[in-house]
C-alpha cells in the first residue's frame, strides 16, 4: 500500500462530490425533504407520511440522477407521475417538475452559503496531486461545477463527469458504472488502475460493477456494514484516515 492508503498500482482517483468532497449531502437532503413533503401533503392530505431525510434519502435518492431519485422515492410510496420534460416548471406535477423544484431549492441554499468542504478530503486531494496521480470528480449533480467553485476546489480535478456531461453523452447514472468508466477513460487509465471514492450505496454498486481496482467508502452516516455489503474495499469516516499527510 502507498502512503495514500491505496494499492501500489493505482494511477487515478475518482471522487464523488456530495458527501465525499463537500457536505452538500445535508443540503440535498433538506431540499428533497421540502420538495417531497409539500408534494405528499398536496397529493395525500395533511396526514401524509413525510419524507425521511435520512432513511428515504439514503435508500432512494442519494447518488442518483435527479429524475431517477424522484421516480425511486415515489415508487416506494406507490405513486406514479407522468415523466414530463426536463424543461417543466418547478410546480408541474411530473417527475421532472418535482426534480426541478428540488434543484431550485438546492441552488437557493448554495447561493446563501450552504456548502462546505470536508477539510480531510481537501488535504487528501493535495497529497494525491502531489504524488502525481490523476484525478476526476464524478457526480450526478448538474450543479457540480458551481459547488466546486463555491468551496474553491475546482482546481483539484483533471476531469469532470457530472450531470451535465452525463446528459450530453447519454450516460446512465449510478448505480450503473458508466460515469466512473467515462472518467477513467478521459484520464487514460484502466478501471483496474483507478480508485473510486464514494459515500452512497449506489456509488458502491457502481464501483463494484465497473471493475475498479479499489473502492473507498466514506461512512458519513453510520452505514459502514452496508457500504461493505455494496462493494467497498475499505470504509473510513474521513479520508485523513487513509494517510496522505505531507
Amino acid at each position: 500500500m502507498t502512503l495514500l492508503g491505496l494499492p501500489d498500482d493505482i494511477q487515478a482517483c475518482l471522487f464523488d462530490l456530495d458527501g465525499v468532497v463537500t457536505r452538500t449531502a445535508v443540503v440535498h437532503a433538506a431540499a428533497w425533504k421540502e420538495t417531497f413533503d409539500a408534494f405528499l401533503r398536496a397529493h395525500e392530505g395533511p396526514g401524509a407520511r413525510p419524507f425521511d431525510a435520512v432513511a428515504d434519502y439514503d435508500e432512494y435518492v442519494d447518488g442518483r440522477p435527479r429524475a431517477d431519485g424522484v421516480r425511486a422515492f415515489l415508487d416506494s410510496r406507490g405513486i406514479h407521475l407522468p415523466e414530463g420534460t426536463p424543461g417543466d416548471p418547478p410546480d408541474a406535477p411530473t417527475v421532472n417538475g418535482l426534480g426541478n423544484r428540488k434543484n431550485e431549492l438546492l441552488l437557493e441554499r448554495i447561493r446563501t452559503g450552504g456548502v462546505e468542504a470536508y477539510e480531510g478530503t481537501l488535504r487528501y486531494l493535495e497529497a494525491v496531486r502531489a504524488e502525481g496521480l490523476r484525478t476526476a470528480i464524478v457526480s450526478s449533480s448538474a450543479n457540480c461545477r458551481d459547488v466546486l467553485r463555491a468551496v474553491g476546489a475546482e482546481h483539484f480535478f483533471d476531469v469532470r463527469i457530472d450531470g451535465v456531461v452525463a446528459a450530453e453523452r447519454r450516460l446512465p447514472g449510478k448505480p450503473h458504472p458508466d460515469t466512473f468508466l467515462a472518467a477513467a477513460r478521459d484520464l487514460g487509465v484502466e478501471p483496474s488502475r483507478a480508485a473510486v471514492f464514494e459515500d452512497a450505496l449506489a456509488g458502491m454498486d457502481a464501483g463494484r460493477a465497473g471493475g475498479f481496482g479499489y473502492v473507498v467508502g466514506l461512512d458519513r452516516v453510520g452505514q459502514s456494514d452496508a457500504l461493505y455489503a455494496h462493494g467497498a474495499s475499505v470504509v473510513v469516516k474521513d479520508l485523513a484516515e487513509l494517510g496522505g499527510k505531507r
